[in-house]
């Protein structure tokens, strides 16, 4: 008798059912997929623009994380933790924070942004890298405020603030007291 989709005898069919009852007592049972538990030292935040890559990079390289680090970057860096240029943003690096903090264990998170913003010039017209102080003044109120926003989240999170100037100069950007609540 031969199969009618085939045209194979018994025998070819028995071989095959044969072979893989075998096969199927040889071989180990599946289990579902598992990620190796991995640590990564911190999450860093940074800016999109192509043209500090190079010196947050080698900036990062110095920090003694031994490129142990999650990299998120969006547009505006802190700016983004404000919901500019779209609270996505916000949502994205709540996110990434969280599945970092939860799955990398992670200590630590590490704010970039740089002078000559996009971002920032968006929202605060094109003319605010003109005046570096001014810049270098809203760049710090935005910092601050990622940083109080990251604090009351993960209090226990190390938060590193930093502005990158044109010419690979890197500032600490020290976080300002909140105002107590009477």
């Amino acid at each position: 008798m031969r199969c009618q989709c085939c045209n194979k005898g018994r025998r070819y069919f028995l071989k095959s059912v044969f072979s893989s009852a075998i096969a199927l007592t040889i071989l180990p049972p599946t289990q579902p997929a598992k990620a190796e538990e991995l640590e990564a030292k911190a999450l860093v935040l940074s800016c999109i623009d192509f043209r500090f890559l190079a010196a947050e990079k080698y900036f990062l390289s110095l920090q003694n994380l031994g490129n142990q680090y999650d990299w998120t970057a969006l547009a505006g860096a802190s700016l983004a933790l404000a919901g500019f240029p779209s609270g996505a943003d916000n949502q994205a690096f709540w996110d990434q924070l969280e599945f970092s903090y939860k799955n990398h264990h992670i200590k630590k998170a590490i704010v970039l942004d740089h002078q000559d913003c996009g971002a920032y010039a968006i929202k605060f017209g094109p003319d605010l890298s003109k005046d570096p102080e001014r810049e270098l003044e809203v760049h710090k109120n935005y910092l601050n405020q990622a940083f109080w926003s990251i604090r009351e989240r993960y209090p226990d999170l190390n938060i590193e603030l930093y502005f990158v100037e044109s010419n690979a100069k890197v500032i600490s950007i020290l976080p300002i007291a909140q105002a107590t609540k009477e």
